[in-house]
C-alpha cells in the first residue's frame, strides 16, 4: 500500500503587523493547497515577530484563548481549502498562564487537538520562561484524517525523549513548528556549526524512529527595543523515514516547501532496522534521573 501524502511547509518573514502575517499565511495556505497539499505547517509563533528577545510584559497581550480568534481564522481556511493545518500560537490559558501551543485544525475546520510546548528554553534573545509555563499535556500525537500528527515546538526538537514518546504512542510523523536563528555577531563557523547541528539532530529522530519529519522554520532579521537581534536562518526541511532529505529551503527565502511522504514506508524501514524492537526497555530506567552522580 502506498499512503501518500503532499504536505507543505510555510516558511516566511513576519513583521509588526498580525493582519499582514495572517493575510501573508493564508495566501501560502490557499497557493499550496491548489498545489495538492494536503496537510500544511506553518512556522513557530506566525501570527507575530518573534517577541520573546526581552522580557516585557506588555507582550502577554499577544495571547489568545484556544479556540479563538486564530483557530476560527484558519478553521474556516483549512475547511475552504480542504487541508489539514498545523498552527503555532501564544495561547492565553488564563489569567496570568501562557503557553506555547500548536494547534492542529482538521479538513472541516474543526480543532482536531492541541500540544503544549514542554522544553521552554531561556537564552540570550530566547526568554521563554518568562513567557510560557511547561506543557502539561505531554507526548500525544494528535488524531487526524491524514493519520496520527506528533506534533512538537521548536525546543522540544533536541530532547529523543520527546520524540521517541511520540512514536511509541503511534505517531506517523513528527513535526517540528520553530523559531530559531543566529546571533548576527556570531563567526560563520558558529553559524555553520549550529545549523548542521539543528539539522541534524532532527534527522536523527527521524532516522531512530522510522518515521518522517516535518521542520519549519522562519526568515529575516528581526530587531527587539533592548538591541536584540536574531536572524532566523530558514532552511525548513522535510525528512523521509531513514533521515533522507525530501525536500529543503533555502535560508533567507519565503517559500511553500513541498513533499510527498509515503507513510507506509515505516513498515518497511522498521523492518530492515528494528530499533523498536531492539530496545532494553529492562534497563533504561535511569534516563528519568536529572543526573547520575559518579
Amino acid at each position: 500500500m502506498n499512503q501518500t501524502i503532499k504536505i507543505a511547509l510555510i516558511q516566511q518573514s513576519c513583521s509588526a503587523d498580525r493582519n499582514e502575517n495572517q493575510a501573508k499565511s493564508i495566501l501560502k495556505i490557499k497557493e499550496a493547497s491548489k498545489n495538492g497539499a494536503k496537510l500544511v505547517v506553518l512556522q513557530e509563533l506566525h501570527s507575530s515577530l518573534y517577541f520573546c528577545q526581552s522580557e516585557d510584559t506588555k507582550k502577554f497581550d499577544l495571547g489568545e484563548t484556544i479556540p479563538g480568534p486564530s483557530t476560527e481564522l484558519f478553521g474556516k481556511v483549512a475547511k475552504e481549502m480542504g487541508v489539514v493545518l498545523v498552527l503555532s500560537l501564544f495561547e492565553k490559558r488564563a489569567k496570568g498562564l501562557y503557553h506555547n501551543t500548536a494547534a492542529v485544525i482538521e479538513n472541516d475546520g474543526s480543532l482536531a487537538g492541541i500540544y503544549r510546548k514542554m522544553h521552554i528554553p531561556d537564552d540570550p534573545g530566547f526568554y521563554e520562561k518568562f513567557y510560557f509555563t511547561p506543557g502539561d499535556i505531554g507526548f500525544k500525537p494528535v488524531q487526524t484524517s491524514l493519520g496520527k500528527l506528533g506534533v512538537l515546538v521548536c525546543w522540544d526538537q533536541w530532547y529523543p525523549e520527546a520524540a521517541r514518546i511520540m512514536a511509541l504512542k503511534g505517531a506517523e510523523l513528527l513535526i517540528y513548528p520553530t523559531a530559531i536563528g543566529w546571533d548576527p555577531k556570531d563567526s560563520m563557523d558558529e553559524k555553520k556549526r549550529q545549523l548542521e547541528a539543528w539539522i541534524t539532530i532532527q534527522r536523527s529522530h527521524a532516522i531512530a524512529n522510522g518515521i518522517p519529519l516535518l521542520a519549519v522554520n522562519r526568515v529575516g532579521l528581526e530587531s527587539d527595543d533592548s538591541g536584540s537581534e536574531i536572524l532566523f536562518w530558514g532552511n525548513s526541511f522535510a525528512a523521509g523515514a531513514q533521515g533522507e532529505f525530501l525536500a529543503q529551503a533555502a535560508h533567507q527565502e519565503e517559500t511553500v516547501l513541498y513533499a510527498d511522504l509515503n507513510l507506509e514506508r515505516t513498515e518497511e524501514v522498521r523492518r530492515i532496522w528494528p530499533f523498536l524492537r531492539d530496545r532494553r526497555i529492562d534497563f533504561y530506567q535511569d534516563v528519568a534521573n536529572r543526573y547520575l552522580e559518579r
